[in-house]
């Protein structure tokens, strides 16, 4: 190689690296976005807020940073739009839920249960319009039940069972276009049930508030609606809870245990959809129905009562043992004692 073509292909090397150093150097986010395959920026970055104010907890050790989200272990994404449509969380992780969980523009279902978590639902949670699962149960979340949550458009399914909420329920929260699944259950509320709550939007809602402090009557409402599932059980309401049978109707579950219900059980009209039937530790009074043996009963427990007369022979009614009967006023006849 001669003096002057080494000369020049130095010279060519000089001003090339003198270019590249007015280069801007990528940084760490945006190589990660340039090298991922399906993950969109904006659910990366709200992850890795999410993850940072969840401590970093070992159940997220997947969400590497510059990392494909869509690939991380409890995530999963659409296969069309790459966007993040579920997280599930659940073990040792502690926290408050942070605001940018409503930066998952499209997310479908959330489900944090069985957690550590503390402090209330961020507002931003009123940006998921298509959200159709909210799992927040087995937490310690607290606060009055934020009424905004009727905001919520697709939600199907609103579980807060086995939190520490308190105050009167939203009345707000019948106004939800597509819940069918709504637990309330154990938690600390009190007041009396929304009269709204008999006007859901859609059929055969499944409602569950037992295992709280709330108190009065029924909503009348109650009567126009069709539930599919009905638990109150352990409050302190009280009255008639008649308006709960009816002869065609679809409830499949009817709990009213623990509480001062008082009605004639004789009068009851009992839908042959009924599976689940307790009525245990109230006032209830009158005789079973003979129609209840035409059931296809999967749990029976009418302990606990005023109720007389003999317990009605046939069906599935004498597959439960004394148990199920037993501190009533007058009722005799197998599992009990013969009658007189």
């Amino acid at each position: 190689m001669d003096g002057g073509s080494a000369a020049t292909r130095l010279s060519f090397l000089l001003l090339a690296v003198l270019l590249l150093s007015y280069l801007p150097i990528p940084s760490s986010s945006s190589r990660s976005l340039a090298t991922s395959v399906r993950c969109n920026p904006q659910d990366y970055a709200a992850m890795m807020k999410i993850k940072a104010a969840f401590g970093n907890a070992s159940a997220m050790d997947s969400w590497v940073p510059n990392t494909d989200c869509c690939n991380w272990r409890v995530v999963e994404c659409d296969p069309n739009t790459n966007r993040v449509t579920q997280i599930l969380l659940s073990g040792h992780i502690y926290g408050q839920i942070p605001p940018e969980i409503g930066d998952l523009t499209y997310i479908q279902e959330i489900i944090f249960i069985l957690m550590h978590l503390t402090g209330t639902i961020p507002s931003t949670i009123t940006k998921l319009k298509y959200l159709t699962v909210l799992r927040l149960s087995y937490n310690s979340l607290s606060g009055p039940v934020p009424s905004f949550l009727s905001q919520l458009p697709l939600v199907n399914q609103l579980e807060l069972s086995h939190n520490k909420f308190s105050g009167t329920i939203p009345p707000s929260l019948s106004n939800l276009p597509s819940v069918t699944y709504l637990y309330l259950d154990y938690n600390n509320l009190t007041g009396e049930i929304p009269e709204s709550f008999g006007k859901f939007k859609q059929p055969g809602v499944s409602l569950y508030l037992s295992h709280n402090q709330l108190s009065g009557e029924l909503p009348k409402s109650f009567g126009n609606l069709d539930f599919d599932t009905i638990q109150v059980s352990s409050n302190k309401l009280h009255g008639d809870a008649s308006l709960l049978f009816k002869a065609n109707g679809s409830a499949r579950i009817l709990y009213l245990s623990r509480n001062k219900f008082e009605f004639d059980l004789s009068k009851m009209k009992l839908a042959n959809t009924l599976q689940y039937f307790d009525i245990s530790h109230n006032k209830i009074y009158g005789s079973i129905p003979k129609a209840i043996t035409k059931l296809n009963l999967k749990e029976l427990n009418v302990s606990y009562n005023s109720l007389c007369g003999k317990i009605p022979q046939g069906g599935d009614v004498q597959n439960y043992d004394s148990y199920s009967f037993f501190h009533n006023k007058c009722l005799c006849g197998s599992p009990l004692a013969a009658c007189k």
